[in-house]
């Protein structure tokens, strides 16, 4: 059950941080370049949820005894 748990909270948090990534994009067409888009999402805690949550996801695979 609780790699089951570990599995949802990753996708959670995959999915939160996705979402943030793809409103972030809304500044591309304002015109703001690649280079400060990434450097400005670098800086933003909730982007760091996509790849922590991806890991998590991981973790649950791997580990599942089943």
């Amino acid at each position: 059950m609780g790699y089951v748990l570990l599995f949802l909270v990753g996708f959670g948090l995959a999915v939160s941080g996705g979402v943030t990534f793809i409103l972030y994009l809304n500044f591309i067409p304002a015109g703001v370049s690649w280079i400060d888009y990434f450097l400005f999402i670098q800086g933003r805690l909730e982007c760091y949820f996509l790849p922590l949550g991806l890991l998590l996801i991981i973790i649950a695979i791997y580990k599942y005894p089943g």
